[in-house]
Protein backbone atom coordinates (compact mmCIF):
# COMPACT_ATOMS: atom_id res chain seq x y z
CA UNK A 1 0.00 0.00 0.00
CA UNK A 2 1.13 3.08 -0.87
CA UNK A 3 -0.30 5.75 1.62
CA UNK A 4 -2.10 5.54 4.69
CA UNK A 5 -3.74 8.82 5.85
CA UNK A 6 -4.15 9.28 9.73
CA UNK A 7 -6.93 11.84 10.71
CA UNK A 8 -7.73 12.53 14.51
CA UNK A 9 -10.94 14.21 14.98
CA UNK A 10 -13.00 15.57 18.01
CA UNK A 11 -16.45 16.92 17.39
CA UNK A 12 -15.73 17.68 13.09
CA UNK A 13 -19.13 16.45 11.88
CA UNK A 14 -19.75 19.00 8.91
CA UNK A 15 -16.07 18.44 7.68
CA UNK A 16 -16.31 14.77 7.33
CA UNK A 17 -18.07 14.04 3.95
CA UNK A 18 -15.97 16.57 1.86
CA UNK A 19 -12.64 16.01 3.28
CA UNK A 20 -13.00 12.18 2.33
CA UNK A 21 -14.40 13.06 -0.82
CA UNK A 22 -11.35 15.40 -1.63
CA UNK A 23 -9.36 12.60 -0.19
CA UNK A 24 -10.79 10.60 -2.68
CA UNK A 25 -10.38 12.90 -5.86
CA UNK A 26 -6.58 13.74 -4.78
CA UNK A 27 -5.81 9.91 -4.57
CA UNK A 28 -7.49 9.05 -7.69
CA UNK A 29 -5.98 11.52 -9.94
CA UNK A 30 -2.03 10.01 -8.61
CA UNK A 31 -3.54 6.89 -9.07
CA UNK A 32 -2.03 6.12 -5.53
CA UNK A 33 -3.42 2.71 -3.21
CA UNK A 34 -4.27 4.00 0.03
CA UNK A 35 -6.53 3.90 3.39
CA UNK A 36 -7.91 6.34 5.62
CA UNK A 37 -8.01 5.74 9.63
CA UNK A 38 -10.23 8.09 11.41
CA UNK A 39 -9.62 8.45 14.97
CA UNK A 40 -12.71 9.97 16.82
CA UNK A 41 -11.47 11.56 19.71
CA UNK A 42 -14.29 11.08 22.14
CA UNK A 43 -16.61 13.45 19.46
CA UNK A 44 -20.48 13.84 20.64
CA UNK A 45 -21.77 15.72 17.39
CA UNK A 46 -22.41 12.69 15.22
CA UNK A 47 -18.99 12.16 14.18
CA UNK A 48 -18.42 8.87 14.29
CA UNK A 49 -21.60 8.23 12.37
CA UNK A 50 -20.35 9.51 9.28
CA UNK A 51 -17.27 7.49 9.79
CA UNK A 52 -18.98 4.19 9.76
CA UNK A 53 -21.54 4.87 6.98
CA UNK A 54 -18.43 6.09 5.03
CA UNK A 55 -16.77 2.93 6.37
CA UNK A 56 -19.51 1.14 4.63
CA UNK A 57 -19.18 2.65 1.66
CA UNK A 58 -15.55 2.37 1.29
CA UNK A 59 -13.49 -0.84 2.10
CA UNK A 60 -10.38 1.95 2.72
CA UNK A 61 -11.76 3.74 5.29
CA UNK A 62 -11.62 2.10 8.80
CA UNK A 63 -12.25 4.00 12.03
CA UNK A 64 -11.23 4.19 15.94
CA UNK A 65 -13.51 5.52 18.81
CA UNK A 66 -12.60 6.39 22.10
CA UNK A 67 -14.68 6.27 25.02
CA UNK A 68 -14.08 9.71 26.09
CA UNK A 69 -11.49 12.50 24.42
CA UNK A 70 -8.04 11.98 25.50
CA UNK A 71 -6.00 14.38 23.25
CA UNK A 72 -4.68 14.83 20.11
CA UNK A 73 -1.70 12.70 21.06
CA UNK A 74 -3.60 9.83 22.25
CA UNK A 75 -5.59 9.84 18.23
CA UNK A 76 -2.33 9.94 16.87
CA UNK A 77 -0.59 7.15 18.13
CA UNK A 78 -3.44 4.40 17.91
CA UNK A 79 -3.50 5.56 14.39
CA UNK A 80 -0.01 4.98 13.54
CA UNK A 81 -0.57 1.73 15.27
CA UNK A 82 -3.03 0.59 12.89
CA UNK A 83 -1.15 2.04 9.32
CA UNK A 84 0.10 -0.64 6.83
CA UNK A 85 1.64 2.01 4.20
CA UNK A 86 4.85 2.46 3.08
CA UNK A 87 4.38 6.45 3.46
CA UNK A 88 2.24 7.40 6.55
CA UNK A 89 0.54 11.19 5.78
CA UNK A 90 -1.15 12.96 8.71
CA UNK A 91 -3.48 15.83 8.71
CA UNK A 92 -6.26 17.87 10.76
CA UNK A 93 -10.07 16.98 10.22
CA UNK A 94 -11.66 20.49 9.92
CA UNK A 95 -10.48 21.23 6.12
CA UNK A 96 -7.64 23.59 6.72
CA UNK A 97 -5.22 20.87 5.65
CA UNK A 98 -5.21 20.40 1.80
CA UNK A 99 -5.10 16.82 0.48
CA UNK A 100 -3.43 18.03 -2.70
CA UNK A 101 -0.11 18.18 -0.90
CA UNK A 102 -0.12 14.69 -0.48
CA UNK A 103 1.62 14.34 -3.80
CA UNK A 104 4.01 16.19 -2.92
CA UNK A 105 4.93 15.09 0.42
CA UNK A 106 4.78 11.73 -0.96
CA UNK A 107 7.76 12.12 -3.37
CA UNK A 108 9.59 13.59 -0.30
CA UNK A 109 9.87 10.76 1.03
CA UNK A 110 10.05 8.20 -1.36
CA UNK A 111 11.97 10.00 -3.44
CA UNK A 112 13.76 12.48 -2.04
CA UNK A 113 14.56 9.92 1.04
CA UNK A 114 13.16 11.83 3.89
CA UNK A 115 12.61 10.06 7.03
CA UNK A 116 10.00 13.04 8.02
CA UNK A 117 8.57 15.84 6.45
CA UNK A 118 6.87 18.64 7.97
CA UNK A 119 4.73 20.96 6.51
CA UNK A 120 4.97 24.39 6.92
CA UNK A 121 2.23 27.02 7.17
CA UNK A 122 4.16 30.33 6.16
CA UNK A 123 1.12 32.10 5.23
CA UNK A 124 -1.96 31.60 8.30
CA UNK A 125 -5.36 32.55 8.75
CA UNK A 126 -5.64 32.41 12.73
CA UNK A 127 -5.44 35.37 14.78
CA UNK A 128 -2.40 36.47 16.60
CA UNK A 129 -3.58 34.81 19.92
CA UNK A 130 -2.31 31.89 17.95
CA UNK A 131 0.01 32.85 15.96
CA UNK A 132 2.27 34.57 17.57
CA UNK A 133 2.88 32.29 20.67
CA UNK A 134 3.11 29.51 17.93
CA UNK A 135 6.56 30.99 16.51
CA UNK A 136 7.47 31.67 20.35
CA UNK A 137 7.32 28.01 20.63
CA UNK A 138 8.89 27.16 17.09
CA UNK A 139 11.90 29.44 17.73
CA UNK A 140 12.63 27.99 21.53
CA UNK A 141 12.34 24.25 20.29
CA UNK A 142 14.22 24.86 16.92
CA UNK A 143 17.20 26.31 19.39
CA UNK A 144 17.02 23.51 22.43
CA UNK A 145 16.71 20.10 19.93
CA UNK A 146 18.39 21.04 16.79
CA UNK A 147 15.64 20.58 14.78
CA UNK A 148 15.58 23.59 12.60
CA UNK A 149 11.61 23.87 11.53
CA UNK A 150 9.56 27.09 10.97
CA UNK A 151 6.32 24.67 11.42
CA UNK A 152 6.98 22.21 14.25
CA UNK A 153 3.03 21.83 15.29
CA UNK A 154 1.52 21.41 11.81
CA UNK A 155 -1.10 18.42 11.69
CA UNK A 156 0.40 18.08 7.99
CA UNK A 157 3.11 15.73 8.26
CA UNK A 158 4.52 12.65 6.58
CA UNK A 159 6.64 9.71 7.69
CA UNK A 160 8.41 6.83 6.29
CA UNK A 161 6.10 3.69 7.10
CA UNK A 162 9.16 2.83 9.97
CA UNK A 163 9.10 6.20 11.65
CA UNK A 164 5.39 5.88 13.25
CA UNK A 165 5.97 2.15 14.02
CA UNK A 166 9.31 3.82 16.46
CA UNK A 167 7.93 6.45 17.84
CA UNK A 168 5.52 6.62 21.05
CA UNK A 169 3.41 9.82 21.18
CA UNK A 170 1.31 10.81 24.73
CA UNK A 171 0.12 13.41 26.87
CA UNK A 172 0.32 16.47 24.28
CA UNK A 173 3.63 15.38 22.46
CA UNK A 174 2.25 15.53 19.39
CA UNK A 175 3.06 19.17 18.94
CA UNK A 176 7.29 17.76 19.10
CA UNK A 177 6.83 15.04 17.16
CA UNK A 178 10.09 15.92 14.67
CA UNK A 179 12.11 15.87 18.01
CA UNK A 180 10.46 12.72 19.24
CA UNK A 181 11.88 11.06 15.76
CA UNK A 182 14.91 12.70 15.76
CA UNK A 183 16.16 11.08 19.16
CA UNK A 184 14.33 7.53 17.78
CA UNK A 185 17.11 7.73 15.05
CA UNK A 186 15.18 9.30 12.30
CA UNK A 187 17.00 12.68 11.74
CA UNK A 188 16.82 13.42 8.07
CA UNK A 189 13.77 15.74 8.50
CA UNK A 190 12.48 18.14 5.85
CA UNK A 191 10.18 20.44 5.57
CA UNK A 192 7.53 21.85 2.81
CA UNK A 193 5.19 25.13 2.19
CA UNK A 194 2.30 24.05 2.57
CA UNK A 195 -1.81 25.87 2.17
CA UNK A 196 -3.13 27.11 5.04
CA UNK A 197 -6.90 26.76 4.59
CA UNK A 198 -9.27 29.33 7.26
CA UNK A 199 -11.86 26.90 8.87
CA UNK A 200 -14.67 26.29 7.21
CA UNK A 201 -16.85 24.68 10.13
CA UNK A 202 -16.87 24.33 13.26
CA UNK A 203 -14.63 25.89 16.09
CA UNK A 204 -10.83 25.95 16.75
CA UNK A 205 -9.70 23.15 19.52
CA UNK A 206 -6.85 25.66 20.78
CA UNK A 207 -6.74 26.02 23.90
CA UNK A 208 -4.43 27.87 26.52
CA UNK A 209 -3.61 25.33 28.43
CA UNK A 210 -1.00 24.56 25.46
CA UNK A 211 1.05 28.00 27.15
CA UNK A 212 1.54 25.71 30.00
CA UNK A 213 1.85 22.07 28.95
CA UNK A 214 4.17 22.79 26.22
CA UNK A 215 7.03 23.57 27.52
CA UNK A 216 7.12 21.31 30.02
CA UNK A 217 6.78 18.56 27.61
CA UNK A 218 9.37 20.08 25.66
CA UNK A 219 11.18 19.20 28.81
CA UNK A 220 9.97 15.85 29.11
CA UNK A 221 11.42 15.05 25.55
CA UNK A 222 14.42 16.64 25.57
CA UNK A 223 15.45 14.69 29.18
CA UNK A 224 13.92 11.20 27.97
CA UNK A 225 15.65 11.76 24.66
CA UNK A 226 19.25 11.82 26.26
CA UNK A 227 18.75 10.34 29.80
CA UNK A 228 15.41 7.94 29.33
CA UNK A 229 17.43 4.79 28.97
CA UNK A 230 20.17 6.00 31.32
CA UNK A 231 18.84 7.90 33.87
CA UNK A 232 21.68 7.22 36.64
CA UNK A 233 24.22 9.37 33.79
CA UNK A 234 22.27 12.33 34.82
CA UNK A 235 21.00 11.59 38.48
CA UNK A 236 24.48 10.01 39.18
CA UNK A 237 26.70 13.17 38.08
CA UNK A 238 24.36 15.47 39.87
CA UNK A 239 24.65 13.11 42.34
CA UNK A 240 28.43 12.86 42.35
CA UNK A 241 29.58 16.27 42.41
CA UNK A 242 26.80 17.49 45.59
CA UNK A 243 28.55 14.44 47.18
CA UNK A 244 31.70 14.80 47.30
CA UNK A 245 31.60 18.56 47.35
CA UNK A 246 29.53 17.78 51.11
CA UNK A 247 32.21 15.62 51.97
CA UNK A 248 35.08 18.23 51.07
CA UNK A 249 33.25 20.45 53.03
CA UNK A 250 32.99 17.76 56.03
CA UNK A 251 36.52 16.99 55.73
CA UNK A 252 38.00 20.54 55.47
CA UNK A 253 36.24 21.42 58.60
CA UNK A 254 37.79 18.35 60.32
CA UNK A 255 40.80 18.91 59.72
CA UNK A 256 40.49 22.79 60.24
CA UNK A 257 39.29 21.44 64.49
CA UNK A 258 42.35 18.87 64.27
CA UNK A 259 44.93 21.05 63.03
CA UNK A 260 43.76 24.67 64.20
CA UNK A 261 41.92 24.25 67.53
CA UNK A 262 39.02 26.00 65.58
CA UNK A 263 35.54 26.38 67.23
CA UNK A 264 33.47 23.61 67.26
CA UNK A 265 32.19 22.30 63.80
CA UNK A 266 28.40 21.94 65.06
CA UNK A 267 28.55 25.69 65.56
CA UNK A 268 29.68 26.99 62.17
CA UNK A 269 27.06 26.82 58.99
CA UNK A 270 29.44 25.11 56.96
CA UNK A 271 28.67 22.06 58.51
CA UNK A 272 25.08 22.01 58.27
CA UNK A 273 25.95 22.64 54.27
CA UNK A 274 27.46 20.02 54.13
CA UNK A 275 25.45 17.33 55.76
CA UNK A 276 22.46 18.16 53.37
CA UNK A 277 25.05 17.77 50.39
CA UNK A 278 25.89 14.66 51.37
CA UNK A 279 22.33 13.56 52.29
CA UNK A 280 20.80 15.31 48.97
CA UNK A 281 23.90 13.41 46.80
CA UNK A 282 23.09 10.08 48.27
CA UNK A 283 19.27 10.67 47.31
CA UNK A 284 20.15 11.67 43.84
CA UNK A 285 21.93 8.66 43.59
CA UNK A 286 18.77 6.63 44.67
CA UNK A 287 16.55 8.17 42.16
CA UNK A 288 19.32 7.02 39.68
CA UNK A 289 18.74 3.46 40.51
CA UNK A 290 15.09 3.58 41.03
CA UNK A 291 15.17 5.83 37.30
CA UNK A 292 16.94 2.65 36.14
CA UNK A 293 15.16 0.12 37.27
CA UNK A 294 11.68 1.62 36.15
CA UNK A 295 13.00 3.61 32.87
CA UNK A 296 10.63 2.84 30.18
CA UNK A 297 8.49 0.08 31.77
CA UNK A 298 5.12 1.72 32.18
CA UNK A 299 2.47 -0.34 30.42
CA UNK A 300 -0.05 1.79 30.98
CA UNK A 301 1.14 5.21 29.50
CA UNK A 302 -0.66 4.12 26.17
CA UNK A 303 -3.84 2.74 27.26
CA UNK A 304 -6.93 4.04 25.88
CA UNK A 305 -10.54 2.95 26.26
CA UNK A 306 -11.55 1.58 23.17
CA UNK A 307 -15.17 1.42 22.33
CA UNK A 308 -15.29 0.70 18.23
CA UNK A 309 -12.81 -0.64 15.98
CA UNK A 310 -14.00 -1.34 12.26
Amino acid sequence: MDISLVIPLYNEVESLPELHGWIKKAMAENGYSYEVIFVDDGSNDGSWEIIKSLHEKYENVTGVKFRRNYGKSAGLNVGFEHTKGDVVITMDADMQDSPDEIPGLYNMIMKDGFDLVSGWKKKRYDPLSKTIPTKLYNFVTSKMSGVHLHDMNCGLKAYRGDVVKNIEVYGEMHRYIPVIAKWAGFSNIGEKVVQHRPRKYGVTKFGLSRFIYGPLDLLSIMFMGKFGKRPMHFFGVIGTFIFFGGLGILAWLSADKILFNAIGIANRPAFYLGILMVIVGIQLFIAGFLGELISRSSSERNSYKITEVI
